[in-house]
């Protein structure tokens, strides 16, 4: 069966932004000129998860407003001619059918998902994270439905980090002896041990081989260094008739492993590994049962972490089993929206790359970093 519904959590406090968020929800938050969780949105709906479900809360109406028609804004544009202004506006309620329901209080990721069960029912279906942007160029998420279209279950998405960094994630424990795809997509594979994955650095402490941020790329020459310059808004979501196998879609550009254990935010001491959880999950209708019955966790909040746990100590290390857990190593461009730093970065970066803004941004940029920044102006 055909993954068709994607669940974004939205119902966070916002306290790192605090105090813009005291009236404007953090996913409202503009990244350039659109809010961070029209991307989120747009992500679910170029994927084929054409109805989506915002988890939200008393405050964030204005996420459910944002997703409605504006008919006095686009009569308004319609009068002054301004066809690009209006496709823009139009944009954001023709990617999906949106719905929406309310998590009461802040109880925790697993309670989040949990308020989804009424609209899920008994399907797969995919989690993003509404302050975890993922480029358009990486499709992550195609991949990851692909995954769970072969092997069933749950797959979560998995980032290498800093050692320094593991204890603010969840970390996976990886079965020895996984075979995970080869990035470049010949299918040769590779094994991977406990701790690490073979090919992605062995020790926890590696900062895996990808600049998060993509602001390296930027150090390296920018638009201009091969990466094209994007349009003003991301590639034409796909309609439900579009709708393929998963698994023919799958480009193998990224290592799928067995997960037998998780923990949620360890002491770096004890983190099992250098392999974190990043905000992209597929899940299977069980996982319902699993967080009905998962006690509070850290925080005093009900972990999603905590019941994959659940379901990967049931799994064991049976390779035949009905819900195993799978994780996809991700090894490209995303943007923590939900951290001030990033959050500017990733700004700097989708501008500079955008074709309206990049040609005149990115040389400011450029002579405002080599005129020495604000060294230059103290």
């Amino acid at each position: 069966m055909l993954v068709t519904k994607a669940v974004i959590p939205a119902a966070g406090l916002g306290t790192r932004f605090l105090p813009a968020t005291k009236s404007v929800p953090k996913e409202m938050l503009p990244v350039v000129d659109r809010p961070a969780i029209e991307y989120v949105v747009e992500e679910a709906s170029r994927a084929g998860l054409r109805d989506v479900l915002l988890v939200t809360s008393r405050s964030k109406k204005a996420i459910e407003d944002h997703f409605d028609r504006e008919a006095e804004v686009e009569a308004a544009l319609e009068r002054k001619g301004d066809k690009t202004r209006l496709q823009r506006v139009r944009a954001s309620a023709e990617l999906a059918e949106v719905h929406s329901v309310r998590q009461p209080s802040p109880r925790g990721l697993g309670h989040a998902v949990l308020c989804a069960a009424a609209h899920v029912g008994d399907e797969a279906f995919a989690v993003l994270l509404g302050d975890d942007l993922i480029d358009e160029r990486d499709p992550l998420l195609v991949e990851m439905l692909a995954v769970q279209a072969r092997h069933g279950g749950a797959v979560v998405a998995l980032m290498e980090v800093p050692e320094e960094a593991v204890s603010m994630y969840g970390v996976a424990t990886i079965a020895a002896g996984t075979v995970g795809a080869d990035p470049s997509g010949t299918g040769s594979g590779s094994t991977a041990g406990s701790g690490s994955i073979a090919g992605l650095g062995s020790t926890a402490g590696t900062t895996g081989l990808v600049d998060p941020t993509g602001l390296a790329d930027l150090a390296a020459g920018g638009p201009a260094s091969g990466l094209h310059l994007a349009e003003p808004h991301l590639a034409e979501p796909r309609g439900p008739e579009e709708s393929v196998d998963p698994a023919s879609r799958s480009s193998a550009r990224y290592r799928t492993v067995r997960i037998t254990d998780l923990v949620e935010k360890p002491p770096v001491h004890e983190a099992p590994s250098n392999l974190a959880i990043i905000g992209r999950y597929v899940l299977p209708p069980e996982i319902f049962d699993v967080l009905r019955s998962t006690p509070p966790g850290r925080g005093d909040e009900i972990q999603l972490t905590d019941a994959l746990r659940m379901l990967a100590e049931q799994a064991g290390d049976d390779p035949d089993a009905a819900v195993p857990v799978h994780g996809v190593v991700f090894t490209g461009r995303r943007y923590d929206t939900g951290d001030r730093l990033d959050y500017l970065k990733a700004i700097v970066r989708l501008a500079s790359e955008r074709q309206d803004l990049g040609p005149d941004f990115y040389p400011w940029l450029e002579e405002y970093v080599a005129a020495g920044g604000p060294k230059a102006e103290a």
